[in-house]
């Protein structure tokens, strides 16, 4: 549905994004991460045609050019703020762009606007405004929605709306490029992770890959600890203690479950450490700045 290929766009002679390469499938929720200042908004801009670029840029296989928007007939795009006017109402914001009706009732019942839908938009709130830009974003079914920090300003409830309609939407073949900072909830929908730091990407990997290559250590407890400790260290096998826990390398614990075996020492408890999806992304990052050994 979209595809990047060694694009570098460049803002005032200076170069933002280098040579990002990436695909977004039908279906897929592309979860775009990222320090501040990384290059996702400007990103996500280059894919709408908004900024000058070299490379390939192709959605649907058709390629974006900064002449030619044809590509983009079947994108919808909330980018930074909603685009919407103040003196009309949000249902007239939303027919500016709507070419179906009943698909703008639609998603009027779906993120629950009907209350205020025909109120001028000058009076709405922060999160008001914001339903009513991803409402936006979603008129007429497209193929592909572009993201900028959609959860900015909205309550627990319409988050949770939010997160709902994208699945929704993604299981009936929409693909997604989302920004957020919220890498709780991001985590919660996305299916693929691209990382951005410095306008390059570092990490384009399935959200379940990355997961399980990056837990590297498990939890331990068993009915003798101490005992197990000194045959882990007599077979030279690194372990960390943890209050009522041992902690241990997988590549080790095949060989740690057999020493249990042959010495008639029960497992109580196996499991893998658990580490927040943030302390993941940061401890990349410090990776590829080169500073992993320098945690606070």
């Amino acid at each position: 549905m979209l595809t990047l290929r060694n694009v570098d766009t460049f803002i005032r002679h200076k170069q933002i994004i280098k040579q990002a390469t990436f695909t977004i499938n039908p279906g897929d929720i592309v979860g775009l991460i990222g320090p501040n200042g990384a290059g996702k908004t400007t990103i996500m801009k280059t894919i709408l045609g908004l900024t000058k670029f070299n490379g390939d840029i192709m959605v649907n296989r058709t390629s974006v050019t900064e002449t030619d928007h044809t590509a983009l007939t079947n994108v919808g795009a909330l980018i930074e703020h909603p685009a919407i006017y103040p003196f009309l109402t949000g249902r007239q914001n939303l027919a500016l762009y709507s070419r179906d009706p009943q698909d703008l009732d639609s998603l009027v019942r779906l993120l629950q606007m009907s209350g205020y839908i025909d109120a001028q938009s000058k009076g709405y709130s922060l999160g008001m405004k914001q339903k009513l830009g991803i409402a936006i974003a979603l008129l007429n079914r497209p193929k592909l929605v572009i993201l900028d920090e959609p959860m900015n300003g909205l309550d627990v409830e319409a988050t949770i709306i939010i997160r709902q309609i994208i699945k929704q939407y993604a299981e009936q073949g929409t693909a997604f490029l989302i920004s957020s900072h919220i890498l709780s909830e991001l985590q919660k929908v996305m299916t693929r992770i691209v990382l951005i730091n410095n306008g390059r990407i570092i990490l384009n990997q399935d959200s379940r890959t990355f997961k399980q290559q990056n837990l590297q250590n498990y939890t331990l407890q068993t009915e003798a600890n101490a005992q197990v400790a000194e045959l882990l260290q007599a077979a030279h096998i690194p372990y960390q203690t943890r209050k009522e826990h041992l902690l241990v390398s997988k590549t080790a614990i095949f060989t740690i479950q057999d020493i249990l075996a042959a010495h008639r020492i029960y497992l109580k408890e196996l499991a893998p450490e658990t580490v927040s999806f943030e302390h993941l992304i940061v401890q990349i990052l410090k990776m590829q700045r080169g500073d992993e050994h320098h945690e606070d």
